[in-house]
């Protein structure tokens, strides 16, 4: 089991940034490919960024391309989100997930989830 706590979320202006973090729980967590996934309000959760156990092979959706940066610290147990020149169409609650393989996911196959974390971009 394992159980993961997002942080970071907020309110900021276009083109401003934020660093959201994913704390996992367990001692089995460099054996976790991770993602990140983003809901907005009226839409379908949508795959933003995976990273491999290792972190060194990355994915993004081809929206946050240039802008986001996933990655990890497995002796922190942790997975980060870097997000710069945030955009108004940002906004939404973002999760982070965990599937126990070896191969990073772009649909919603993870096998668990955090509760999520509101980001809010102002014009």
């Amino acid at each position: 089991q394992v159980q993961l706590v997002e942080s970071g979320g907020g309110l900021v202006q276009a083109g401003g940034s934020l660093r959201l973090s994913c704390a996992a729980s367990g001692r089995t967590f460099s054996s976790y490919v991770m993602g990140w996934f983003r809901q907005a309000p009226g839409k379908e959760r949508e795959f933003v960024a995976g990273i491999s156990r290792s972190g060194l092979t990355r994915y993004y959706a081809d929206s946050v391309k240039g802008r986001f940066t996933i990655s990890r610290d497995n002796a922190k147990n942790t997975v980060y989100l870097q997000m710069n020149s945030l955009r108004r169409e940002d906004t939404a609650v973002y999760y982070c997930a965990a599937n126990y393989s070896n191969m990073v996911l772009t649909t919603l196959n993870y096998d668990y989830w955090g509760q999520g974390t509101q980001v809010t971009v102002s014009s």
